[in-house]
């Protein structure tokens, strides 16, 4: 028996989150719809445009796998994180934050002195998210930071896609990966954004390699990974890579293939608010509902139920408590 569903690998970033408008980001020259890397002064120098026009909204632990291990957590699960903050206030805010939701984590107090990474997640009044991220000491995430007993002793290990952006990063979750592989342990690996798709393609197919047993992407991920315009095409070359894949779509819901056949995800029609997380969620309730006995669909459902009620609040999670209610409504 698994000590943990699910062992996640990723970014560790403290989200400080802004409501703003288009005119914003293009005075700002900020790429909208993206998560684009910027140095230390670039973001020192968003956010004070950003507290002096509009206001921080909210502050969380963060990371796109971090969101998703976090659900996996609050919907019944055992996980953990393995990722890199600082000894620093902001570190420490982190730690507290990842420990409050009941994951463990390979950070203790003996961290290294530096800065914790911050991402600027700015939403628009279309709900659309756009981040802007220094990666600080998360850049230097390296096998140091792996719990190679921790991986053994889970189900499933997901990667972050983000992580191709890094030198040391990128190597650390291509070793989890192999000790998984090595354990009879299944992976999981998300493309995280289309920008990493576009910009560190070769990267991506490096970390894959010989294929994984999940991947979630999105619509626009799938198709730029691919090389391809249609999502019928792209379904037919994820099967090379994938045992199994989730594509999300937006308000159209999801698509599903469960290394047999195709499922279709039905979406919730709601009024959004933040896109922020929407992703993260799907896949931390899919990896619950898999790893607890329940079939692509009831997860697909499950994900799909979650990820709208996270674009219907301001923040890439939601409170504790409202899983259960998610849970119930779903799988009773």
């Amino acid at each position: 028996m698994t000590k943990y569903h699910v062992y996640g690998i990723g970014n560790a970033l403290v989200d400080k989150e802004f409501e703003v408008n288009d005119d914003f980001l293009k005075a700002t020259n900020i790429d909208k719809g993206l998560m684009t890397l910027v140095e230390q002064d670039r973001l020192i120098e968003i956010l004070e445009k950003l507290k002096s026009t509009f206001g921080l909204k909210k502050r969380a632990s963060g990371g796109s796998a971090a969101n998703t291990i976090i659900a996996v957590s609050y919907f019944g699960g055992n996980a953990f994180y393995s990722c890199n903050v600082a000894n620093d206030e902001t570190g420490d805010f982190y730690v507290k934050d990842l420990k409050a939701a009941g994951v463990d984590t390979n950070l203790g107090d003996d961290r290294e002195d530096g800065t914790t990474g911050k991402c600027l997640v700015m939403v628009t009044p279309d709900a659309e998210r756009t981040m802007n991220t220094y990666l600080g000491i998360t850049a230097d995430l390296s096998n140091k930071h792996l719990d190679e007993e921790a991986i053994k002793a889970s189900e499933y290990l997901y990667i972050e896609g983000y992580l191709v952006s890094s030198d040391t990063a990128r190597p650390a979750a291509i070793e989890a990966k192999r000790i998984a592989e090595a354990n009879g342990v299944k992976t999981a690996f998300t493309f995280s954004d289309p920008a990493m798709v576009q910009f560190f393609k070769d990267g991506l197919v490096e970390m894959i390699g010989g294929g994984v047993d999940l991947l979630f992407c999105n619509e626009d991920e799938a198709l730029n990974y691919c090389g391809v315009d249609t999502i019928d095409s792209a379904v037919e070359q994820l099967q090379k890579i994938a045992k199994s894949f989730v594509i999300t779509l937006g308000s159209k819901g999801a698509l599903i293939f469960d290394g047999e056949k195709q499922l279709n995800i039905a979406p919730h029609a709601i009024t959004a608010v933040d896109s922020n997380g929407a992703g993260d969620m799907f896949a931390g309730a899919f990896l619950y509902a898999i790893t607890h006995g329940y079939s692509y669909q009831q997860a697909g459902d499950l994900a799909s139920l979650a990820s709208s009620e996270v674009v219907s609040n301001f923040g890439p999670r939601l409170e504790s408590e409202k899983h259960d209610t998610i849970k119930n409504k779903i799988l009773g």
